[in-house]
């Protein structure tokens, strides 16, 4: 039986291995998914694990999707370009990073019916998924791209990668159509403090959390009359991107599946 893992730390909240495990049972595919809690220093033995094909293949969470970067022997275009990597792959003998996260999140986006062309977007975070959301961002051709992170170097540093991005303190909320939480604040019902009470009604408020399916920022800002959504449909999508690379098989996305996340 082949063994199959996503790795991150904190990674108690993930739902990685309920929706791919359905998805091998529906598919009769003899291989399991589990979950790890790592520290940096053990990064090198799980690569080695992959090598030897003790593991299969990898999903990267927080805080380790630039960090496995150098244990890989290629990466996919989108890896490169983000120099972010949620997937490894054993190809050829080879381990190659992917980022499924862009495709997760732009088949998120248009789902929900609403064009992200000339707006203006605030995203609060620089790790983690934050590349691939503005690498995304980017092709649907937004107006705008403002980052703010409480840690500010770290925001400045997605510079190197994005030169046109606006790095705006933390607490300053400029003007904006749509706003992306895609720090980890909201994953055990923390509260933002942030004051979102006079920025209007009508913008989405996006959450890259799926699990609580309802932040507090998520609250607040359909308290306050905007459009939300949290992180489960792209979770489901980049996790599909994912199956798909390893078994060579789409797996279904339907209500079923989003039914189990939600009974968890």
């Amino acid at each position: 039986m082949k063994k199959y893992l996503v790795i991150g730390n904190p990674i108690d909240h993930s739902l990685s291995p309920k929706l791919h495990n359905s998805w091998l049972k529906e598919n009769n595919i003899d291989a399991s998914y589990d979950k790890a809690k790592l520290d940096l220093d053990e990064i090198g033995s799980l690569i080695d694990s992959i090598r030897q094909q003790k593991i299969a293949g990898c999903n990267v969470t927080v805080p380790f999707k630039k960090i496995v970067i150098p244990y890989l022997d290629r990466l996919s275009l989108e890896a490169e370009k983000t120099q972010s990597v949620n997937t490894i792959i054993f190809d050829n003998n080879n381990l190659v990073g992917h980022n499924t996260d862009i495709v997760g999140f732009r088949k998120a986006i248009e789902g929900l019916n609403f064009s992200m062309q000339d707006k203006k977007i605030l995203i609060l975070g620089a790790g983690g998924v934050v590349p691939s959301i503005i690498f995304a961002l980017k092709k649907m051709n937004v107006a705008e791209i403002n980052v703010s992170n409480r840690t500010k170097q770290k925001a400045e540093n997605l510079k190197i990668l994005f030169e046109s991005l606006k790095i705006i303190e933390w607490g300053n909320l400029p003007d904006f159509d749509v706003i992306i939480n895609a720090t980890s604040i909201g994953l055990n019902n923390e509260i933002m403090n942030l004051d979102f009470s006079k920025l209007g009604k009508n913008k989405l408020f996006y959450d890259v959390i799926y699990n609580p399916i309802e932040t507090n920022f998520l609250k607040k800002g359909k308290e306050l009359g905007n459009m939300v959504e949290n992180g489960r449909t792209m979770f489901v999508n980049q996790a599909s991107e994912a199956f798909k690379l390893w078994h060579g098989i789409s797996p279904k996305i339907n209500k079923e599946i989003l039914k189990l996340l939600e009974n968890d």
